[in-house]
Parts: structure tokens; sequence; C-alpha cells
């Protein structure tokens, strides 16, 4: 190797590393010593100070490579091959493809071998490997030291504390002034409100409700109920719930209903804005189906055929009905809740001979649950299933113990929380169906109504209850 090289220094250190011997002074200090013994001139020192090794956005990189690209440097010296990168893959690329492939070497002080001999090229190899092994067990070793976190109770979110909460020496406390307008969320979203008119009510009312997405966000969060998430897990969180179990879940019902969801077919197109009164309520008694709403008439989507996916009768004749006909009838039929007690009480009468779900048997499959998800994650880390893969499972299951965990309620209080929930959506059920959008008044149908049934020319209702 000639002695006259034109040399860039590459320095780095990141957080973790500032208690190590590795602190960039440090590292000047040496490379200087090395360069002066080999009589290479000093082009430049390229320094990253607190970036880490994982990745290679770093501006010094960055700089040092543009130069390689202008020629101005014919060698690069690092003290360590892990200050270059931890990444097998980025050192690899980084030597051959940025340094190699434009006739630039590499040498590492500290392990004493250089790209111009055919042994430091094999040692770069042999040496990236165990740099991506100490990085995977670094990530492993604070990953378990978050989801230990997580299982103790402890949120992991950050400095910036869920709205309703203050984030005080490393717990989640209440702050009640706060708290007091996220269950004013739940409520209205509850009794029939949209996203959009709550987060201008609140927005209005409080300031600071500036979004559509923060009001979803607070609907979603799980940690109003007392618990913590962490890798799509949860867990019992030390923090004071905010919100019941109850009206959560009832909360992550009405988000997950089909209204809400994007692939729509009929004229609502996205999760703030409803088609028709009573969009994805109403279902085919004699296919099962869906019905459609276009076009003047609520329409079964297998006679209809518009749409193939949710075609599941091909020779279904069920009626087709007129939209205003049928919204009428939904709506007389809500009214009768208003005017007569009879009814109003006979729906709930009728509710209570249903059968409640089995808690011990519910416990059990939740515990089932959570040994796949286990399982899965075990499966995940001996590289047993891919990372998208466990992304869906772990998903279903999670949505299949939600809904275990929804129905896990003393039915007597349940019962009598759905009571309130009816007589407070009665209250302003004049006032919505008279001057309400069609998005309102799709949310106070939905409050109370579950389905719709169509059979021919009967209709039936299947309560909310």
């Amino acid at each position: 190797m000639k002695t006259a090289f034109r040399v860039g220094c590459y320095v780095r250190v990141s957080t973790e590393n500032q208690i190590e011997n590795y602190s960039i002074d440090e590292q000047i200090e040496r490379l200087k010593a090395y360069c002066k013994a080999k009589d290479w001139a000093i082009y430049k020192f390229y320094t990253d100070a607190g970036y880490s090794g994982g990745s290679v956005d770093r501006p010094a990189l960055i700089q040092m490579i543009s130069d390689i690209k202008s020629k101005s440097i014919e060698l690069v010296v690092v003290y360590k091959l892990d200050r270059l990168s931890r990444s097998q893959k980025d050192t690899l690329t980084l030597i051959e493809n940025e340094f190699l492939s434009r006739g630039v070497d590499f040498v590492s002080m500290s392990e004493n071998f250089d790209t111009s001999t055919p042994f430091g090229r094999a040692m770069i190899g042999i040496l990236s490997v165990f740099a991506q092994l100490e990085k995977d067990q670094i990530t492993e070793r604070f990953t378990m030291g978050r989801i230990g976190r997580s299982k103790a109770g402890y949120y992991h979110g950050g400095s910036t504390a869920p709205t309703g909460y203050n984030y005080i020496d490393g717990k989640l406390e209440v702050d009640e002034y706060i708290a007091e307008q996220v269950r004013e969320v739940y409520d209205r979203f509850l009794n029939g409100y949209s996203i959009n008119s709550i987060h201008k009510y609140m927005n209005d009312k409080y300031g600071e409700w500036n979004s559509h997405a923060l009001v979803i966000n607070v609907l979603r969060n799980s940690v109003y109920i007392g618990k913590v998430k962490f890798k799509k897990r949860e867990y019992d969180g030390l923090h004071q719930p905010i919100i019941s179990k109850e009206s959560f879940y009832r909360a992550q019902q009405l988000l997950k209903s089909s209204e809400r969801e994007s692939n729509k077919t009929t004229a609502q197109k996205t999760p703030f804005r409803a088609g028709y009164m009573l969009s994805s309520l109403v279902y085919c008694k004699k296919c099962g189906a869906r019905y459609s709403a276009n076009h003047g008439y609520y329409r079964c989507y297998s006679r209809a055929k518009s749409s193939k996916r949710f075609i599941i009768d091909p020779n279904c004749k069920n009626d087709n009905w007129d939209i205003e006909e049928l919204d009428e009838l939904i709506i007389h039929e809500l009214r009768r809740l208003k005017h007569s007690n009879d009814y109003f009480e006979s729906i709930f009468e009728s509710s209570e001979g249903n059968p409640q779900i089995d808690k011990k048997s519910a416990l059990d499959s939740i515990k089932k649950i959570d040994s796949q998800i286990s399982r899965m994650i075990d499966l995940y880390q001996v590289g047993g299933i891919s990372i998208e893969q466990i992304s869906n499972k772990i998903s279903l299951l999670q949505k299949e113990k939600s809904n275990l965990e929804s129905k896990i309620v003393q039915p007597n209080s349940y019962i009598q929380e759905t009571r309130d929930r009816f007589i407070q959506s009665i209250e302003k059920m004049d006032e919505v169906f008279e001057s309400g959008s069609v998005e309102e008044k799709r949310m106070l149908v939905s409050s109370f109504v579950d389905k719709i049934w169509v059979d021919g020319e009967n209709v039936s209702i299947e309560w909310r209850i």
C-alpha cells in the first residue's frame, strides 16, 4: 500500500457508548497517532456524535460518501469496525458499494486489517456478523426490559401522556379536568354523535381538541380502562382508569362497525360520513347478505350483484325497499320507544331471556388466546414465522380477545347501562331526526339498532342490548 494517502477519518459515538472508551475525543486522538505513524495525510475528520450505528442516515457519513464521490478521499479509516455500522448488511454495502467500487480502501485500526488484502476483506465479513449480533442482543435486552415494565403495569409511551393523564415520575396520574372531557367524548359518541360533531363541539367548548384524529385516538386507546400496551399486547396498568370497560368496549363495537370501514361500496366513502341513514345496518333474512343503498332503494347484495364479494346466494329474490319508506319505518319504531313505555320495557324484557356468555368459559378462552399469542412470538424469535404472518395472526387473536372481554359483564349492570344509554339517546331523538345531518341520524340509529332484518315485506330490528 502506498503511503501518500488522503485519509477520511470517520468517528461516531451513540448515547449508550458515551460511557465506553469510544468517546469522540479518544477516537480522534488515536486515529491522529495511527495516521501519523503510517505517514498518511488526514483530509478531514467526519464526526457523528449521538447517532446510532443501526442506521446509515447520519450527516457526517453522508458527507464523507459525497467527498468519496468527488475523489477528495483515497482511504477511509475508523477506530473500530462497529463505529462504521452495527448492521452486517450496511457494513458490507458501505465498504463494497460506496468505498471499494470507487477505488477507496477501508482500514479499521483496532482490528488491524485493511481491504487491500484478501485476509482483510474476509475479516470484514466475519466481524460485521458479530457487530450485527451485538446490535441484535442490545435490541433484545431493550425489548425484554420494556416488556417487563409493561407486565409490571408501567406506561411506556414516552414523556407525552395520553389525553386526560399527566406523566409524573414514570407513572400516569389522572388530570381530572381533562379526564372529564374524555368522559364527555365517550358519552357523546355512545349517544350517537358523529366524530365530526364531537370534534367541533369539544374544540368550541374547551379548545385543544383540534383534530378528528385526537377524538378517534381517545376512543380507541385502552389506556382509559387501565391497560398498557407493548408490541400489540395489553397488560394491566398501575394507573387509574377513566372509562368503564363496558363503555370502552361498546365504543369499540361502534368504531369497528362496517360503516366506519374504508372499503365501502355504498355511497359512504370515508370513516366520518354516512351515505344513508341505514347504511350497513340492513341485512337480508333470506340469505344473510347485507343490503346496499343506491338508486333510491335498499337492495340485497346477493340479488343486486353489485359487488361479487358480498354475494352469498346468487339466487336470492328478497324484496327491495324504498329508502325513504324503510327509513320512516325505523324512525317510527324508534319514536315508539319514546312514547310507549310498554314498548320500551318489552325490548329489555325480551333481552333478559337471552343466554349470557359464561364468564369462566370466556376467561378460559382468553387464557388460550394469550397462550397462542405467546407461541406466535416464540415462533418469530426462532425464525419459524415471518413478521407479516405474526402481525396478521396476532391482530386477529387480539380482536377475538377484545370481543370476549366485552362480553364478560355482569348482566344486571350491563342491562342497566344499556337502558340508561337508550334513555339519553331518546332525549335528543326528535332534534336529530328533524334537523340533524344524515351522518348524525345514522349514528343515532346505530346507538339503538345493531341489525335490521328484511324478510320480504316484513322488517325486524335486532337491538343493541
